[in-house]
């Protein structure tokens, strides 16, 4: 099934049009005519069978048939990870994190971050192409970058943790991972945290984790992490 993604429809629309880029690309490049079946989600769950009525390349317009609701996740997962220092390594997580499953992600500005202005018009369009790509109705929520110290202040309900390199006292994330409830996982940059930084987070009741044996890269801890938390809650 190929999905196409229009972020405005709901269960009560009968019809609407896409704009010019995605009505050029559906009726000059996929060469789709009146009558063809067009697969929709609007990125909330929603999956719509719908049937082009007007094959325009400026102006798509189809008609929806049908629609079905996929149930919410019983989990929120939410990764909040600190920027690489090479952007073609965060945008491999972001789609990657996608297709396994993820719901929120934050950009994190740590003390050791190498990279510190994250500019996230690129990581939308990775995040939409990878939902469609791996066939989901759920587009994961992409925050604005945070710095470190602001972000663990919020109101983070479930479990919290932290991923960090340091010698201390560290359950692996397996262990103590509750399954079917949200869960929030802190992963640092290149350098890792700085001390105070996980002095802060666990003074805010995060909990320290250990995602393996070796030392990981930023992206690829996030991405264990992740692939952790949906596989247990499977």
């Amino acid at each position: 099934m190929q999905l196409f993604y229009f972020k405005d429809i709901n269960e009560h629309f009968t019809s609407f049009s896409f704009d010019k880029e995605e009505s050029k690309h559906i009726v000059k490049v996929l060469r789709k005519n009146t009558g063809d079946i067009l697969f929709v989600t609007n990125g909330l769950g929603v999956l719509f069978k719908t049937e082009i009525a007007i094959a325009s390349d400026s102006k798509c317009t189809v008609t929806i048939l049908s629609f079905e609701k996929q149930p919410q996740p019983s989990f929120h997962l939410h990764l909040a990870v600190a920027p690489t220092k090479m952007n073609d390594r965060y945008e491999w997580f972001l789609e990657k994190a996608t297709e396994i499953g993820i719901q929120e992600i934050t950009p994190i500005i740590c003390e050791h971050s190498e990279r510190k202005v994250i500019k996230t018009g690129r990581f939308d369009k990775i995040l939409l192409s990878a939902m469609k790509q791996s066939n989901q109705y759920f587009l994961p929520i992409l925050n604005e970058p945070i710095p470190f110290k602001e972000f663990v202040k919020k109101q983070i309900n479930g479990q919290k943790f932290i991923a960090h390199c340091e010698e201390t006292d560290k359950k692996t994330l397996k262990s103590v991972l509750k399954t079917n409830e949200d869960c929030t996982i802190l992963i640092g940059p290149e350098g890792d945290f700085s001390v105070k930084e996980i002095e802060i987070a666990l003074e805010k009741q995060f909990i320290p984790i250990s995602l393996g044996n070796t030392r990981l890269r930023t992206e690829t801890a996030a991405l264990v992490a992740c692939h952790t938390v949906v596989l247990i809650n499977e």
